[in-house]
């Protein structure tokens, strides 16, 4: 793909501008980022970078509303659907497309996108992250070109929100595409989306280059073009945002809010925070993974290495203040969540006297606990993008010395990273989630529904028949109250069974440029208003010089 040609940029005027869209400020916002995309097709993201790609290139049916409020349909707002209507039983929702929607290639957004949408997801060759959240829905069709119909199995409170995560994809191009090829295919490399940027470059490692849509249904974008720009090194990346050659990062590192702050022509917006970080177990044994893992596999281990975790301490070491312990697979800027869960306490003796009672008694010279002749040691993977994981990792690594473990830690560029453990090939993996507003994400991250075969997310192979049935049953419950009770039950579960050490959620930080001029802030995605973003006249840089046509 062709780079854009740059116009020059005059001192009172933007002679190759296109303003016809009406007061478009245009402009370019350069997004520093740790790793790439590891795809650009809803269906296929995992990462944080492909979902920003992939939400900028490509419409929903309707967007969450300012409230993030995903129970019912009444905060949601209009996007390649113009309307909706329920059906008698409420078993149904009939969206009725904008007829001026277009895909980029030029062709109209029909109602055979919507049922591709859903395709893609449902085609366990693809291995959708996406596949379990959207378990309740039975089928997406046709009524007419513009009509599409999708079908529940049962009533719940958030089936409209479980509607929209059907991302439409562009039929004409995708559908004769093969099982499992999507991923592989051109189409995946160079999205033709319908959202109001377009895909313009992606280079591998590099850079991934967005353009506004001058006649998109919606109106024109105000900027002209987005860059997500990927540093794999941490240091280098923030270093570039400090030079302003960057525009946007996040999340920060919490010990760099402050010195990003005091930069003059950088401010930090704060906001609650929807990530949460954990070491998950590998319940299969890596080698083997019919097996059993031969340590994990046991709860009595598990809970020995979580008792042996100071997380309180861990996270005043990383955080300070900036930081909370996690609690479980949820953040508390959840409506679902509660900080009242019991949890596995710290405990360095009780650790101790677990591990004795599963026979692992002798030490050898270096502290390693053995048992047969055998050392008491697992490996635990990280993406070298996250400082802060990593520093969880070698603060972990000294608290678990202390009780006779030895854990090893192997890091590995973020790509590499989630190909170990998508593959299994781990006994702890020290992830990070940034769910949304619904508590739908919890199926598609910790139940078996979510094993590797039926969606990749829970690549740990955590199953609990008690916290698969408690998960699905608060999501179906109609009554809030209810609702809730049951998911903190599910929540619950997954503690008492250390599925994982649940270690931190950060309150995000993301420093912005000051020429850049914004909407209200949205905490859960806030690439999602991009298109609203502005440059201050005043303050314009060389790179917002508006590119010529391609």
């Amino acid at each position: 793909m062709r780079r854009l040609l740059a116009c020059l940029l005059l001192a009172s005027s933007l002679a190759c501008s296109d303003r016809s869209s009406g007061g478009s400020s245009g402009g370019t916002v350069v997004i520093g980022a740790a790793a790439d995309a590891d795809a650009l097709l809803m269906p296929l993201v995992e990462g944080i970078q492909g979902r920003i790609v992939a939400e900028l290139l490509f419409d929903r049916l309707a967007e969450i509303g300012p409230s993030l409020n995903t129970v019912g349909d009444a905060d949601f707002q209009p996007r390649l659907a113009r309307s909706w209507r329920w059906s008698p039983d409420s078993l149904a929702i009939v969206f009725e497309l904008d007829p001026t929607a277009r895909w980029h290639d030029g062709q109209p957004v029909r109602a055979a996108d919507v049922v591709y949408g859903l395709a893609a997801i449902r085609d366990s060759a693809n291995g959708s992250p996406l596949a379990a959240s959207i378990a309740d829905i039975v089928s997406v069709t046709a009524l007419d070109s513009l009509s599409a119909e999708v079908r529940f199995a049962n009533r719940s409170p958030e089936q409209f929100y479980s509607a929209t995560l059907v991302m439409p994809l562009p039929a004409h191009i995708l559908a004769a595409l093969p099982s499992g090829a999507l991923r592989t295919s051109p189409a995946a490399h160079a999205p033709v989306g319908s959202g109001r940027f377009r895909f313009v470059r992606w280079e591998p490692g590099v850079a991934i280059e967005l353009a506004t849509v001058r006649d998109h249904y919606r109106g024109r974008a105000k900027l002209d073009r987005v860059l997500l720009s990927v540093s794999p090194e941490m240091a280098a990346g923030l270093a570039r945002v400090k030079a302003g050659e960057v525009d946007v990062w996040d999340p920060l590192p919490p010990t760099e809010i402050g010195e990003m702050a005091a930069q003059p022509h950088l401010r930090v917006v704060t906001a609650p925070g929807f990530d949460y970080a954990f070491m998950a177990f590998n319940f299969r044994d890596p080698r083997a993974p019919a097996r059993p893992h031969p340590l994990f596999a046991d709860l009595a281990m598990r809970r020995a290495i979580t008792m042996a975790v100071d997380r309180q301490a861990l996270v005043r070491g990383i955080f300070d203040t900036l930081g909370l312990v996690g609690m479980g697979p949820f953040t508390r800027t959840q409506s679902t969540a509660d900080t009242t869960l019991r949890q596995i306490p710290f405990d360095r003796a009780a650790a101790e006297a677990l591990l004795d009672s599963l026979g692992w008694r002798e030490r050898g010279a270096d502290g390693v606990r053995r048992r047969g002749g055998r050392r008491l040691t697992f490996q635990v993977i990280l993406p070298s993008s996250s400082r802060s994981r990593e520093r969880a990792a070698v603060l972990m690594q000294e608290q678990l010395r202390a009780v006779g473990v030895e854990m090893t830690i192997d890091r590995s560029e973020f790509q590499a990273f989630l190909d170990k453990q998508n593959a299994g090939r781990f006994d702890a993996a020290l992830g990070g989630i940034r769910t949304t507003p619904s508590p739908r994400g919890v199926r598609g991250w910790w139940t078996s529904t979510a094993i590797p075969g039926g969606g990749t997310q829970n690549a740990w192979r955590y199953t609990s028949a008690p916290f698969d049935s408690l998960i699905d049953a608060g999501l179906r419950a109609m009554d809030p109250e209810r609702s809730r009770a049951l998911l903190r039950r599910g929540y619950q579960q997954a503690v008492d069974d250390a599925a994982a050490v649940w270690l931190y959620e950060i309150k995000n930080g993301t420093a912005i440029h000051r020429r850049l001029v914004l909407p209200p802030w949205r905490p859960d995605a806030w690439w999602l208003t991009l298109g609203e973003w502005t440059v201050d006249p005043a303050q314009r840089l060389p790179r917002d010089a508006t590119p010529a046509t391609p």
